[in-house]
């Protein structure tokens, strides 16, 4: 009777070891994935979106304040726009920031940039890495000439015209690359899954961009290279998150809905300003977004927010702002859930539905895009 009893032991303990290994498994595979990847506890603390007006030509800057007053600026805004976001910190008390997100090396995102940096300490720099994007008949002409070289063509009334429109395409760049080197950051290179903790609760994780880079040749059905390697961000705090895509294209958003990066966000602001090659409806039902918020100028001439894409809003039932028409609009919360507060600068004058009409396409394969909106574009025909 012992050794029975004994030997129906023996099993019991067999199958505990057996569920007790399945159990540890279980929590290593999937548990502990999640648990690493999981947003602290809010503190109560209100964290602070400002997404600012930088129109009414084209453009994205993005401030973010965490509940411990850390800050963080995507983008500067085109050439010109470096006093907006420089009013904007003084206004919101921002003596430093701690990061700078470049998402990609276009005039409307970055052009601004040098100005910001000249006048206000920045800590950390982070981009994706790469160079503006040119035809290979200027690609090899990108230094800008030196300012006696420039000097001594004009005065010879003889400038090197390639030299010349190459270096008009890329001073953006060198500008930024130069005040990134003068300001004593620490720089480094966008890598998804990076997370930043920002204080409070509040995390920053970059998704994209991932290698292979997109090359032009991947974009000829629609969008550009440098759009597509868009550094695309995302913000949780709580209950509260919200996705930064940057100028990300519709290949951008296929690549990432492959891969296991959580896309849900109760806000979205819309990438590349509402353009037609990006916001897919297959990256609209992962995201199933509350808010979507639209950041362009009142002058662009791309047709952004197209209406194929404002229409797909709609239809999935999001509330839409846009800063073409409502200027500068902010979003508070404290992590609780559904406890974000959204205002705006200004009450919208026209149909937040209406999209823009284009006057130029924004794609590789409508030839080289030199970015630029450089005042009110010309009026329609009657």
């Amino acid at each position: 009777m012992a050794k029975r009893s004994l030997k129906g032991c023996g099993c019991a303990i067999a199958v505990l070891v057996v569920v007790l290994g399945a159990a540890g498994f279980v929590g290593w595979k999937f548990v502990l994935p999640w648990w690493k990847t999981k947003p602290p506890s809010p503190s109560g603390g209100e964290l602070q979106v400002h997404v600012l007006d930088v129109g009414p030509i084209n453009g994205d800057s993005i401030l973010i304040i965490s509940p411990t007053g850390k800050a963080v600026l995507l983008d500067a805004g085109d050439k010109g726009k470096g006093k907006v976001v420089l009013d904007a910190l003084k206004r919101y008390n921002v003596a430093q920031l701690d990061y700078f997100i470049a998402t990609h090396p276009h005039p409307d995102h970055i052009g601004g940039a040098d100005e910001v940096m000249k006048a206000t300490k920045v800590l950390n720099v982070i981009d994706n890495g790469l160079g503006p994007d040119l035809p290979e008949s200027l690609a090899s002409q990108t230094k800008a000439p030196d300012a006696v070289a420039g000097k001594k063509a004009a005065e010879n009334n003889s400038p090197d015209k390639k030299l010349s429109k190459a270096a008009t395409i890329t001073r953006f760049y060198e500008e930024y690359k130069d005040a990134v080197g003068k300001s004593g950051a620490h720089y480094e290179k966008a890598q998804p899954g990076a997370k930043y903790d920002l204080g409070g609760g509040a995390r920053l994780t970059i998704l994209a961009p991932s290698e292979p880079y997109f090359t032009k040749e991947q974009t000829k059905t629609g969008g550009n290279p440098a759009n597509a390697n868009s550094v695309v961000a995302r913000l949780d705090y709580g209950d509260f998150s919200m996705l930064l895509p940057g100028d990300a294209e519709e290949q951008t958003e296929h690549r990432m809905l492959t891969k296991d990066v959580n896309l849900k966000a109760k806000i979205v602001k819309v990438a590349h300003h509402g353009s037609k090659y990006a916001t897919a409806q297959d990256l609209l039902d992962r995201m199933k977004p509350e808010v979507a918020i639209v950041s362009c100028g009142e002058w662009n001439r791309y047709g952004h927010p197209a209406q194929v894409v404002l229409d797909r809003l709609r239809a999935a039932n999001v509330k839409l702002y846009r800063t073409d028409l409502q200027g500068e609009i902010t979003i508070t919360t404290r992590g609780r859930e559904s406890d974000y507060v959204i205002k705006t600068a200004k009450e919208a004058t026209s149909d937040l539905w209406a999209g823009r009409m284009a006057q130029k396409d924004d794609s590789s394969r409508s030839g080289f895009i030199a970015y630029g909106d450089f005042g009110p574009p010309p009026r329609a025909k009657k």
